[in-house]
């Protein structure tokens, strides 16, 4: 990233839920929005409903509106007593209903949409990095096929994998945003680290894609064939 470049991030936390009239996951995201990500990270938060309908509509409208760099979803996770680093998000299964008592439509996210679809994050290695720094996560494949599987597929498909889900304990002394918001902002600065050559190596990709072998090919009008040495 160049030393003015400034990128937008968007963070998002959960709505009331059951017993949890304030989410914690919100909760998170409003102390993520106050202590910043560092220099030219810009934070976009925004709180998601715990419906199926409501979070769809939320969380494509940001995509194609706020167009982030990088989308990072939080969620709670009831008896945990760690954080969850979550690798896919599925696309079928969701039979349980929402708080406004509704269920998916072949309980399905995006119709036609892959089975399962990845973070570009590596979430297996960025948690092996962040214990060896002492940090206590777990890497995961399975959000739960409630709203926060839900909301991540649903993040992945439009941003092109360009997201990440973290369950957060529900309650207990790390759900408190005294100790929850400084460990986040320390996982979320390590996935911004592996996600800057990441978009560096796509970046240069693209532009090969796009600049002629032979420029006096390119404005002969002639086709390149690709059998040139």
């Amino acid at each position: 990233m160049d030393a003015d470049e400034v990128s937008v991030v968007l963070l998002t936390g959960f709505g009331p839920f059951r017993e949890y009239l304030v989410n914690p996951s919100w909760q998170a995201a409003q102390g993520l929005e106050k202590v910043g990500l560092g220099e030219n990270i810009n934070i976009y938060i925004k709180e998601v409903p715990v419906s199926y309908i409501k979070s769809l509509q939320v969380i494509v409208g940001m995509w194609e509106t706020v167009n982030p760099k990088f989308a990072i979803h939080l969620g709670i996770a009831p008896g945990s007593r760690g954080i969850s680093l979550e690798q896919t998000g599925k696309n079928h299964g969701y039979r349980d209903r929402d708080v406004c008592a509704f269920c998916p439509v072949n309980h399905c996210c995006i119709e036609g949409g892959s089975d399962r679809l990845d973070s570009i994050i590596d979430m297996r290695s960025l948690s092996k990095d962040l214990k060896q720094i002492g940090l206590e996560v777990i890497y995961s494949r399975d959000a739960g096929r409630y709203l926060c599987d839900f909301v991540y597929y649903c993040s992945l498909h439009h941003g092109h994998g360009r997201a990440a889900f973290i369950l957060v304990p529900a309650s207990g002394s790390l759900a408190t945003p005294e100790r929850l918001v400084p460990l986040l902002q320390t996982v979320i600065q390590a996935m911004l680290n592996q996600l800057e050559p990441l978009q560096t190596a796509k970046d240069h990709m693209t532009t090969v894609s796009k600049t002629p072998e032979d420029p006096t090919m390119a404005t002969s009008g002639l086709v390149h064939t690709g059998d040139d040495p």
